[in-house]
């Protein structure tokens, strides 16, 4: 660091940034920059709308804090640790003299580092040698360990109450529509995947107790992803072929290939980079450690010439609408000049791009009109079944679609619907997917307004804004695609939430009595 200061080209530029700044803030630009944040943030104050989604909690998440399900649910999955806790007090010279038994409970009480590893291991590991098996082995493993380390320390609890009402019922949801399924068997073995899910956001939001502890395990989802973008990049400089499953020619006859890094699909890929690159930004802007801010650096930086080369317009939509929700929540007063910023972009942006973003809306391209059939066998199912759905899985969806003949489409068949919410309400009725809707919706308040509180921790604050950037920009990027296609992918976002939960739960906006737990 020492070196960095006394670098005679960083006091140069340090100068050369002063000088600018200080033309700037002289300039007709900077006053009428002032002006409209000024305008904004008296607009915005006096709101309904801010008072209506920021300082008001819903219905359903002001009676989940203090109700008797959320005590009684945190006493039930809290019972193992509780009978553990009573047994190690009772032949605790047994226990502190066992050198395995030790090594466990430290393991136990060092979840949040363990999880950093997992997450790295699964990001990182090719498609072709992917197995969804190991996320599901490697959470058991850390929920195991979370109930090991409670069995010394008391206060080590498993915490529903900051997952919230929502999200509890979303997964509730999940597990309801295996049994109703019109095609059981065929839904049984996505059971698992959301299983693994729900251990991920339960063991991260429960185990996460310090800041430093959620900026190392966000550092780590990034770290992730960087070498996931260093991967997909090689595949450019590789000469990687151009499928032409992915892409309409006719319209982008000189789009290079698209690159999918260790996801098999482009999309795929470029969801996950939409998860975290505001996370990354966020670790950029808020970590104290010089490391962890050239992680963030580092990894935005290839996450977002990633997202450039896998070509995907939704999530270059999706990350857009993520940088707005970013910088209103750190700063609002940028919010103007950052959208100015973004529009001024826009024409320098290299030709093969700006031409695959502008086929948007144009109806001739294959790759966006083939989405509409797939839009129309999915309602068409939804009309025979709309409160159930098809069932648990895509095979179920699939299976309803063909039996049901509602595809008729001219290209291709029926695979998912490409739209998040339609392919959510298929695959886990209308209950499912209103509550994944208001689960998120939620989340992202508690998040604004967590980060908006004083004793929010400020390198914690930088990841809540981070992943509720995220959330919503993944949201708006589901419109044309189904985020969870891919069961990895589905627990990168899930991995995502949790650091959100679990920031606002350290922002002591979730707590629930200490009489909740055993």
């Amino acid at each position: 660091m020492h070196l960095i200061q006394g670098s005679l080209v960083c006091q140069f530029l340090v100068l050369l940034w002063g000088a600018l700044y200080g033309l700037y803030d002289n300039s007709l630009l900077a006053r009428a920059v002032r002006a409209s944040a000024a305008w904004w943030k008296r607009w915005w104050s006096g709101s309904v709308l801010a008072w209506f989604f920021f300082a008001r909690d819903g219905v359903l998440t002001r009676a989940w804090r203090d109700s008797r399900l959320c005590r009684g649910l945190n006493l039930l999955v809290n019972l193992p640790a509780a009978l553990l806790h009573w047994l190690y007090r009772s032949l605790r010279p047994v226990w502190d003299d066992s050198f395995a038994a030790q090594l466990v409970f430290g393991l136990g009480e060092q979840v949040p580092a363990a999880t950093g590893w997992v997450m790295l291991a699964i990001m990182i590991i090719p498609y072709g040698q992917w197995s969804n098996t190991y996320s599901l082995i490697g959470f058991v493993l850390l929920f195991l360990l979370s109930i090991a380390g409670g069995m010394r320390r008391r206060s080590l609890r498993l915490d529903t109450g900051p997952v919230g009402a929502w999200f509890l019922l979303y997964f509730a949801a999940v597990c309801l529509s295996w049994p109703l399924s019109m095609f059981p068997a065929l839904s049984a073995r996505y059971l698992p995947y959301h299983i693994t899910c729900a251990l991920c956001v339960l063991t991260v939001v429960s185990t996460v107790e310090e800041e430093k502890q959620l900026v190392r395990l966000a550092g780590f989802g990034c770290l992730g992803m960087g070498a996931a973008s260093v991967e997909g990049i090689l595949q450019r400089l590789g000469g990687l072929e151009m499928d032409r499953s992915y892409v309409d020619l006719s319209l982008n006859a000189d789009l290079p290939s698209r690159i999918f890094s260790a996801y098999e699909n482009p999309n795929a890929f470029a969801e996950v980079l939409v998860f975290l690159i505001p996370v990354a930004v966020g670790l950029l802007l808020g970590a104290r450690s010089l490391w962890w801010k050239l992680v963030g650096l580092g990894t935005a930086g290839l996450g977002g010439l990633a997202l450039i080369m896998t070509y995907s317009r939704g999530s270059w939509v999706g990350l857009a609408v993520a940088g707005v929700v970013f910088v209103f929540l750190w700063n609002r007063k940028l919010l103007p000049m950052f959208i100015a910023l973004a529009l001024l972009c826009v024409p320098f942006l290299p030709d093969h791009v700006l031409n695959r973003l502008l086929t948007i809306f144009n109806s001739g391209d294959t790759s966006t009109s083939s989405r509409v059939p797939l839009w129309e066998a999915a309602i068409g199912v939804l009309q025979r079944s709309p409160v159930t759905g098809a069932g648990l899985g895509g095979d179920a969806g699939r299976a309803a679609v063909r039996e049901l003949g509602t595809f008729h489409g001219s290209r291709g068949a029926f695979t998912h619907s490409h739209n998040v919410y339609l392919q959510l309400w298929l695959e886990h009725g209308l209950l499912g997917v209103a509550a994944f809707l208001a689960g998120c919706c939620s989340a992202v308040k508690r998040g604004a307004k967590a980060s908006a509180l004083s004793a929010c921790p400020p390198q914690a604050r930088l990841v809540i804004i981070g992943a509720a950037a995220a959330v919503c920009g993944s949201l708006v990027s589901g419109m044309a695609d189904y985020l969870f296609t891919y069961p990895r992918v589905m627990l990168i976002f899930w991995f995502t939430v949790s650091l959100l939960l679990a920031g606002v739960r350290m922002s002591g906006q979730s707590r629930i009595p200490s009489g909740a737990r055993p």
